[in-house]
């Protein structure tokens, strides 16, 4: 796979970015970490908006910039807006009319900005991007501004720009739901510097970033959809080999699950009579102390991995070490894509 190199190196009074790091140069690359670590620092950048030892100028990059706040114009309707973008593309504008299509704005064309809603006007400022036939688009927290409703409505927008585009994509965020749900590679900066980079499986199953503890600690498992009970409402998954009940009806074939270490309890016997549903067998593949009362234990369940999170009374009580067969329940699963 073709890589994305990222250096760069800037110096401010107090705060220095430096980040050596390659990316994927498909799919979409998340940028996570707390706010002041550098990631829109790190965009500007790689967009030219900052002076750097990249002097390429900024129309010559075919970057398309998403940024927190729809920048439109508010003397110009939606597709004056859109249009504008098209005349920096140099003649390689995208179709806009599949763009429009792609993001359901053909209804807004001839409305202005103020008469648009927080995520209509971001899906608008998206086209904007995209309409430049860039070669690479930026995409600095867009969902920010907007509230949980309209955040989940925006989602399968963005899934379909990556799905359907195949542009690649990086992604600035602090939240870790938005990075489980839509990125494939995830890079984690603390006070300007690369601290974890690699595939999103790999790196949140990490135990040792504090970027990546408590409420965010847990795993990305990719499932496929087996079937339906429409008495129930619930659906099966697959994940290698084992099975994964869900509420209600899942769509499309192959789905992403979030499982919060938090989520994830262990038993020494496999329960008999159990309200959890998803209890697999697992075994022990690390025991990490985390603080004074609880401990991270990583397991293997088939090819996939879980995180549990207990107290380190309990690891006492049940005597948990490495190697050990356990059956862990978990009690919620999260559907992320």
């Amino acid at each position: 796979m073709s890589m994305i190199a990222l250096r760069y190196r800037l110096d401010y009074d107090g705060f220095c970015l430096d980040v050596a790091a390659d990316i994927p140069e498909q799919g979409v690359t998340g940028i996570f970490g707390a706010s002041g670590s550098g990631k829109t620092t790190l965009l500007r950048c790689i967009a030219g908006l900052e002076p750097t030892t990249d002097s390429t100028p900024v129309h010559k990059r075919r970057i398309g910039y998403v940024f927190q706040q729809p920048q439109l114009f508010p003397h110009m309707d939606v597709e004056a807006n859109i249009r504008y973008g098209m005349k920096r593309s140099r003649g390689n504008a995208a179709d806009m009319s599949e763009v429009v299509r792609l993001l359901d704005i053909d209804g807004l064309l001839s409305r202005h900005p103020a008469t648009l809603s927080g995520g209509e006007a971001q899906r608008v400022a998206i086209a904007r991007a995209i309409c430049q036939s860039p070669r690479l688009v930026l995409m600095d927290e867009p969902l920010s501004a907007v509230d949980e409703s309209r955040k989940d409505r925006l989602l399968p927008y963005l899934d379909r720009v990556r799905d359907e585009l195949r542009l690649p994509i990086i992604y600035v965020s602090h939240d870790i739901d938005e990075v489980c749900r839509f990125c494939d590679h995830l890079v984690v900066l603390d006070n300007g510097q690369v601290v974890a980079s690699g595939d999103l499986q790999t790196v949140l199953s990490r135990t040792d970033l504090p970027q990546l503890g408590g409420a965010n600690t847990g795993v990305v498992i990719d499932a496929t959809v087996a079937s339906y009970d429409a008495g129930f409402d619930l659906t099966t998954l697959n994940v290698d080999g084992a099975q994964v009940y869900v509420p209600g009806q899942v769509s499309g074939e192959q789905v992403r699950l979030r499982i919060a270490a938090n989520d994830v309890s262990l038993v020494r016997e496999q329960p008999i009579a159990t309200s959890v549903l998803n209890v697999f067998a697992a075994r022990v593949s690390e025991v990490e102390p985390e603080g004074a009362a609880t401990a991270l234990i990583r397991l293997a369940v088939g090819n996939a991995t879980l995180l549990s999170r207990i107290t380190r009374k309990s690891v006492h009580d049940l005597g948990i070490a490495p190697g050990d067969e356990l059956y862990a329940q978990v009690k919620s699963v999260t559907i992320r894509r």
